[in-house]
């Protein structure tokens, strides 16, 4: 192991547990091991994904967070005795790894709770509320210290929370802890003075509007969380760790509407100072560890750093609370080994928290401890399997509850919380497989196929592997992008059985001799139907370079790809403005809320033009005629039109018998249907 990591497998101590080393698996919704959004029960999937990741050198594991009541059907956690007799077992082989665990639980989301466009109208209709409370209880999941908006639903207001409830609460805290200290549970967690989840809302003036014993002052405020920890101390003993999922600085300026890194402007969450008086109250109430990093759902785009952020963004704002506290600090938020190593070593925090890097390779540790860092698939930071959920105008949660449902999962690895739908099994018969395109979905393919032993041959028409997604890894920002291409050339290398053949086009199918055939060719740019549209650069030219652009630049298209270009440019000094034809940018599913909100308030802070309800009615040669939804229009001046109005499949050939279609050239999507749909083929050859 190289010396600039050793800081990080030096053993410390939450309360009078020691853990090995420093490195901290941080909670994410959807690891729960008493299941997410269904009755709580011992989860084995999640049991095996935390297991997998121990044997790996994790120092303590934390999983995603466990409401103390039910989601659905509304059974509090500690009425299941069955569920914490199979979580002893479990711990029993968590701690023969030398691994420790502490189970997250929380009090609720608040107005943070994810409303989904399914269920919307259960929610706004009273008749269907009183049908659906067996079931789903909406006024207890969105229950907030004052009534407050939505942060997912336009016109839903949260009730407020009694204090009989947060009493109620308060106990079932004490009662489950006490069941988890019985099955061997390390510690717990409480979720959280974090992320504008409930305890947090109370926490915060512009959330917190009450005048009772949680209200006013910032002990009041913090009551709520204070009462926990002492009840669970009352239960376990004062020797049992607890720990709390902290946000060091809210980030926000407004209700949905965050502060961007480095912008001076007014806080009306917690700001520096008030962070430092709740951090030592929360000490003295009996808490022994803050799990930190920033934000909340109005700025969440710093609790989930999507890949605009800056890497170990919240380092500096966790180490000034290390710096007011006794207890031990854990930092998380693309947070870097090398950086967190240093940092650790220079006292300024005590541990490393890392979350979806753990989804992309469940061994990077032992990787790292083993100087193949070159072998560690990356976190490209795209959130769409991890937490997809997507938020735009007019909709909630835009997401299906399938999907919702099925959190932490990981674009780039499939096998990540889904073990028993995908895994790489030996072919029954070896097969002469050839693959059509050497992009994301034709190189997964090819690794499937040649990991379950067929003879592959991948054709790529040009002289280098990546196909689309270079031209999606080349902005500055895409750091983590060209980290990934890189490990794919690699992986490329390792199998006798796969062979790759660059600059070779083929023609027709027929001609390869193959059992098998993928057909990975990808998509084309969909051609703008306007007057002068070839005077425009298509994206894709611009992003390789092909193609340049001036300096006041129109981007035609305002989904992500025509968003991040817009972003680059502004980065690069320019001036873009942007044209899309609905009513919010990236308005889509599959782009989780807290990449599309760092773009959004990037955008209207910075104050780039965004002309929405609108489209292109003619390219010019010194910009665009554009018209609005009222019909209306007007010509903006630009050096350069940029095109990036979508993509449509460009399959070599049609699929049948023993051709197969994967990624764009199936359907055009993201990553994760691109990887996905190539294991979904590929584990059937």
């Amino acid at each position: 192991m190289k010396e600039c990591y050793q800081p990080l497998f030096t053993p410390w101590k939450i309360g009078g547990v020691e853990i090995k080393n420093r490195i901290v698996l941080c909670p994410m919704g959807g690891t729960s091991l008493f299941g997410w959004m269904e009755p709580n029960h011992f989860d084995k999937e999640a049991a095996g994904f935390f297991l997998e990741r121990a044997r790996n050198h994790v120092g303590l594991i934390i999983p995603g967070i466990a409401p103390i009541r039910d989601t659905l059907g509304g059974r509090w956690l500690y009425q299941n005795k069955k569920m914490f007799r199979e979580l002893k077992v479990f711990m029993d082989e968590i701690h023969a790894t030398g691994a420790k665990l502490f189970v997250q639980l929380t009090a609720g989301m608040g107005r943070s709770w994810g409303i989904s466009d399914e269920v919307m109208h259960i929610h706004k209709n009273p008749l269907l509320k009183v049908l659906a409370k067996p079931i789903l209880d909406t006024d207890y999941q969105m229950m907030s210290p004052s009534p407050l908006p939505s942060r997912w639903a336009e016109g839903v207001t949260c009730p407020e929370i009694t204090v009989e409830q947060i009493e109620e609460i308060v106990a079932a805290f004490a009662k489950t802890a006490a069941l988890c200290r019985q099955a061997g549970v390390d510690g717990v967690e409480v979720h959280a003075v974090h992320e504008g989840y409930l305890l947090d809302q109370f926490a915060m003036k512009y959330t917190n509007r009450r005048t009772d014993r949680y209200g006013g002052s910032l002990e009041n405020r913090l009551r709520f969380a204070t009462d926990i920890v002492r009840a669970i101390k009352t239960a376990c003993g004062a020797d049992y760790p607890v720990s709390i999922r902290y946000s060091a600085v809210s980030k926000v300026k407004d209700f949905c509407y965050g502060a961007l890194p480095g912008e001076e402007y007014e806080e009306i969450g917690r700001d520096m100072e008030e962070s430092r008086q709740a951090a030592r109250l929360l000490q003295e109430a009996g808490y022994d560890m803050l799990n930190a990093d920033n934000g909340t759902y109005d700025s969440w785009y710093w609790a989930h750093p999507p890949m605009y952020m800056p890497q170990n963004c919240n380092l500096e704002d966790v180490a000034a609370i290390r710096q007011v506290v006794d207890i031990p600090v854990v930092c998380a938020g693309r947070m870097e080994p090398d950086t967190a190593a240093q940092a650790i070593r220079e006292g300024r925090i005590d541990a490393l928290g890392v979350a979806r890097q753990f989804l992309a390779d469940g061994a990077w540790i032992t990787k790292l401890m083993e100087e193949r860092m070159e072998d560690i698939r990356p976190c490209i930071c795209c959130h769409n399997g991890c937490f997809n959920l997507s938020h735009y105008k007019g909709h909630a949660n835009a997401q299906s509850l399938p999907d919702t449902r099925g959190m932490a999962r990981c674009a780039l690895e499939p096998r990540t919380m889904q073990s028993r739908k995908y895994r790489i099994t030996p072919a029954a018969k070896t097969k002469r497989v050839a693959v059509i395109g050497g992009g994301i979905g034709g190189m997964e393919s090819a690794l499937v196929c040649a990991q379950r032993g067929h003879q592959v041959t991948l054709y790529e028409k040009t002289d280098r592997l990546g196909g689309v997604f270079r031209a999606a890894a080349a902005p500055s920002f895409k750091e983590k992008d060209r980290q990934l291409l890189a490990w794919y050339a690699r992986e490329m290398t390792k199998y006798p059985n796969l062979t790759v053949r660059l600059n070779t086009q083929v023609g027709d199918v027929a001609e390869l001799q193959a059992d098998e055939v993928v057909v990975a060719t990808g998509a084309v740019p969909v051609r703008l139907p306007v007057p002068g549209a070839e005077k425009g650069v298509e994206a894709v030219d611009y992003l390789l370079g092909n193609k340049t652009a001036g300096e006041r630049v129109v981007i035609v298209g305002g989904g992500l790809t025509g968003c991040e270009i817009a972003y680059d440019l502004y980065l690069q000094g320019k001036e873009p403005l942007i044209v899309e034809q609905k009513n919010d940018l990236i308005a889509v599913a599959g782009v989780c809320l807290a990449n599309a909100s760092y773009l959004r308030d990037f955008f209207r802070t910075k104050k780039v033009p965004v002309y929405l309800e609108s489209t292109v009615a003619e390219v010019g040669e010194n910009g665009v005629t554009i018209k609005d939804k009222n019909g209306r229009c007007e010509t903006i001046e630009a050096d350069s039109v940029i095109l990036s109005v979508g993509y449509r499949p460009a399959p070599l050939t049609e699929r049948g018998g023993h051709v197969h279609l994967v990624g764009d050239a199936h359907k055009v999507g993201n990553l994760r249907t691109v990887i996905w749909r190539a294991w979904d083929v590929c584990m059937k050859l």
